[in-house]
């Protein structure tokens, strides 16, 4: 394993981030460009999600802890990343806990989303 440079951490770290800003995660021309054609994801309900289903997500208030609790990123290759974290988000006054962990990898236009996948816990982030 590689250790990731500090701007690839921090490129990887503001784009992860980015999936739980409202402003970024709702605007589907900038999650077009992240999310990688076969992009999936397992989410904390246990759910499936295609790349579709991601990207017709609707606007909603995103109630996330930030900046990401224990983020961690490593290189798996040069390019491919693993980031993983703790997420707090808060629903209608409940807050879910779930760890992360999401798979990056470096194309010619930059890094994308190719698989995420939530596992809730209890406990705080």
């Amino acid at each position: 394993m590689t250790t990731p440079s500090k701007e690839d951490r921090e490129l990887l770290q503001r784009l992860e981030e980015g999936l739980w800003r409202e402003e970024t995660r709702f605007d589907r021309h900038r999650m077009n460009e992240v999310f990688a054609d076969d992009f999936f994801e397992f989410g904390r309900s246990g759910r499936s999600y295609q790349r579709e289903d991601t990207l017709d997500a609707k606007p909603q208030p995103i109630a996330a802890v930030l900046p990401l609790p224990n983020l961690n990123v490593r290189l798996l290759t040069p390019d491919v990343a693993q980031v993983t974290y703790n997420s707090a988000v808060t629903y209608h006054g409940v807050t879910e806990y779930a760890r992360r962990s999401s798979i990056w990898t470096r194309t010619r236009s930059g890094w994308q989303l190719r698989f995420h996948q939530g596992t809730p816990f209890i406990g705080k982030a």
